[in-house]
């Protein structure tokens, strides 16, 4: 049985830049085996994703239009860490109070998956933000039109269940907050 190893990079050669992302068609050999192959790669900036809850219980979610399937979606706040952001965290508290204009009280990093590993190098991280309440107008990007939309707590799993959150991402952040419900609930 052939044991699962890292391969060995041969070349690194950029493909094209396309603003939001980077092609890379790098050649890698096989550490098993006497074989190369070309492998194409997606070079993203990490991506945050925000649960974000109020002291009424209400998760704060965001309806949007999305380019790549023409459809409007349920999602929640998020976006790219910005060059300028610290971390992760700083990242989230600030897509937070740029689509929605709600701050919260209690900040954490609750998880984070790799967007798709078989041909994107980047991570999304997922912030818990907790008591949180609206404090500021939005303030979209240019490509932004984002409607505001507060869903009770009780209603998130047969929401979920009911696919009305499609983006894997969001489904992901979700899990991430289920799996820590009573830690991150007082």
């Amino acid at each position: 049985m052939m044991k699962a190893a890292r391969w060995t990079q041969l070349t690194k050669n950029p493909a094209r830049d396309f603003r939001i992302f980077q092609l890379r068609e790098d050649t890698w050999g096989s550490p098993n085996r006497d074989y190369q192959q070309n492998f194409i790669s997606i070079q993203a900036p990490d991506w945050v994703n925000v649960v974000a809850l109020t002291s009424r219980l209400e998760v704060v979610c965001v309806r949007q239009w999305r380019a790549g399937t023409d459809t409007v979606e349920l999602e929640i706040p998020g976006g790219v860490i910005d060059p300028g952001d610290p971390d992760a965290v700083a990242a989230g508290v600030r897509e937070l109070a740029e689509e929605t204009g709600y701050h919260g009280q209690r900040v954490e990093l609750i998880g984070q998956v790799y967007a798709n590993p078989a041909i994107q190098n980047n991570t999304c991280y997922t912030v818990f933000v907790g008591g949180c309440e609206r404090v500021t107008d939005q303030y979209f990007d240019p490509g932004e039109e984002i409607e505001v939309v507060k869903l009770p707590l009780s209603e998130l799993e047969g929401r979920l269940l009911a696919g009305a959150f499609r983006h894997s991402l969001v489904v992901a952040a979700f899990q991430h907050f289920l799996l820590r419900k009573s830690r991150l609930i007082p």
